[in-house]
């Protein structure tokens, strides 16, 4: 097993500029020696927290379930209570440092997906929909950072009506002339990278009209999307299993929800997401 944290700012030589987070966690399996490589896909799991703290249920634990599915996996321990655009910089970081270590890490390079939660997914859809020049400490380093595929659970998509305020007041550090910039449902287009989204009919914390609104988006746009709404069940659920969960009655009632891992690795497997065999 390969289990380290790579700091990213030192890892790229990029000025942290007060940042306080920016730390990859890296979770791989080591090759075998009496066979060939199993090249495998690689997942970047970014936590929620309304930018405000860093979830430990949505990191390791999501992370090691995809682990144990064939992935490689990392987990993304980004600046909290700050402004865009040092979040962003650092998942671009993460997925860059992904890339420029495929080899050693045996990764397939066409097949780097994120899954984020809550703040985590709107995090994660900003990287997923990242424009040319958005940053430039990226274009700097000559470093591309495009996924593949993106997975969003629960997630913080738009800054308008339906936002949950304190991701956007975080995130937007309270500069309304961002709002339209960082909604992910007005950066999609025909490019974006195919997205699985999965939600809660009565989530009370974020509402499930961000997942609607980020649906319709990539319909419009003719971009591929899955779209997963459950019943029931509150904002948080993580992998809505017994290691992520209290295990009381009504909690346990909800586990079934847990089936959106398998749902989305099958949807990721569809878009060729696999274990190959080195020659």
């Amino acid at each position: 097993m390969i289990s380290e944290k790579i700091d990213l700012y030192e890892y790229f030589k990029v000025e942290r500029k007060g940042a306080t987070g920016g730390f990859l966690d890296v979770i791989a399996r080591t090759p075998l020696t009496e066979i060939n490589p199993k090249i495998r896909p690689a997942i970047l799991v970014i936590p929620g927290g309304g930018y405000n703290f860093l979830s430990d249920r949505e990191g390791e634990p999501v992370a090691l379930d995809f682990l144990a599915d064939g992935y490689n996996a990392f987990v993304l321990r980004y600046s909290i209570n700050v402004a865009y655009p040092t979040p962003l910089l650092e998942a671009c970081l993460a997925v860059a440092y992904i890339r420029k270590n495929a080899k050693e890490l045996c990764i397939n390079v066409d097949c780097i997906a994120a899954v984020g939660f809550s703040a985590g997914g709107h995090l994660a859809g900003l990287l997923a929909t990242l424009k040319n020049g958005e940053i430039p400490q990226i274009s700097e380093l000559a470093i591309s950072t495009p996924i593949n595929a993106v997975i969003l659970s629960y997630p913080v998509v738009t800054m308008g009506e339906y936002t949950h305020h304190g991701s956007c007041d975080t995130i937007c550090g309270r500069d309304k002339s961002l709002y339209d910039r960082l909604s992910v449902e007005k950066r999609v287009d025909s490019n974006s990278p195919p997205a699985f989204i999965w939600h809660t009919g009565d989530d009370d914390c974020v509402s499930v009209n961000n997942s609607f609104m980020l649906a319709e988006a990539y319909l419009k746009a003719g971009a591929d999307f899955e779209l997963h709404v459950f019943e029931k069940g509150f904002h948080g659920l993580s992998l809505s299993s017994d290691e992520t969960g209290n295990s009381t009655a009504g909690e346990v009632a909800l586990y079934r929800i847990g089936q959106w891992t398998k749902l989305a690795r099958a949807w990721l497997s569809s878009h060729g997401f696999k274990i190959e065999m080195e020659n």
